[in-house]
């Protein structure tokens, strides 16, 4: 019937009061309803952006660490090259092999000079070996396990070396400095010996008889930094300046005698 009969018939009529009877009330319930969805879907969204966040901020440090990881490595492969070059250039000692490795432990106090080496009896690394970088003198094994040493190092106040300045030959022993643990000083140098402000100081490696130093002749220790003397003293007061950084030691190489003493 509602389609049988013409626009102006009483079903369309009545239809069109009651469109416009609800229209208020759906308008109203599209209003009161509007916040409660706009704050569900703003609440969703916000959680969905935290989540989003946080698995960028892992996203990130996970790189952050790669990074570091990938720099690091690159820093050591680096340091590693370059001693690898050391025991194969033409500074090397003769009659010794090297052994790189890398320091696992630093100096416990400003009085205890000693580092810890991942290296050991298991690499050939024996007592009294002498440790070295391509810079310098570093110290001496001083207790040896099968894959690991301690090294007492040179700046340690029972440590001490026959040295001589290579421009002049003046000879002398390098040992802690009496003030600063961490400085060395060129001890036992003549006043009449020739001295000046940075000569470079070598190990001696002297030899006598049977009898020879633990340490190889020629490794550089320092540079002198300051030479003065006074009536009173029966030597040279020589401070120098070490070629190793003792605070920053990575990688070291032990010197393995190739025929060691029976």
């Amino acid at each position: 019937m509602y389609f049988r009969e013409s626009e102006g018939g009483t079903l369309h009529g009545a239809q069109r009061i009651g469109v416009s009877v609800a229209m208020p009330f759906e308008v109203a319930g599209e209003r009161v309803a509007r916040p409660f969805k706009d704050a569900w879907g703003w609440t969703s969204d916000l959680l969905g952006a935290k989540s989003e966040n946080e698995k960028l901020k892992k996203e990130v440090e996970e790189l952050r660490q790669q990074a570091i990881a990938n720099e690091t490595a690159a820093q050591e492969n680096t340091r590693l090259q370059a001693l690898l070059g050391y025991i194969d250039g033409p500074r090397f000692p003769e009659n010794y092999s090297g052994v790189a490795t890398r320091v696992v432990g630093m100096p416990p106090s400003a009085y205890n000079q000693e580092i810890l080496i991942a290296a050991g009896s298991g690499n050939g690394v024996q007592l009294n070996d002498p440790v070295v970088t391509e810079e310098g003198l570093v110290g001496l094994v001083t207790d040896v396990a099968s894959n690991g040493a301690k090294v007492t190092l040179l700046t340690d106040q029972s440590s001490a070396v026959s040295a001589m300045v290579l421009e002049s030959g003046a000879a002398g022993i390098v040992r802690h400095g009496p003030s600063d643990p961490a400085a060395l000083i060129l001890d036992r140098v003549g006043k009449d010996a020739l001295v000046q402000e940075g000569d470079l100081v070598i190990t001696a490696g002297w030899q006598s008889g049977k009898l020879e130093s633990l340490y190889p002749r020629g490794i550089p220790i320092g540079t002198v930094k300051s030479v003065g003397q006074q009536d009173v003293d029966l030597y040279k007061r020589i401070q120098i300046a070490p070629l190793v950084n003792f605070g920053s030691l990575s990688e070291v190489v032990v010197l393995v005698p190739t025929t060691r003493p029976k």
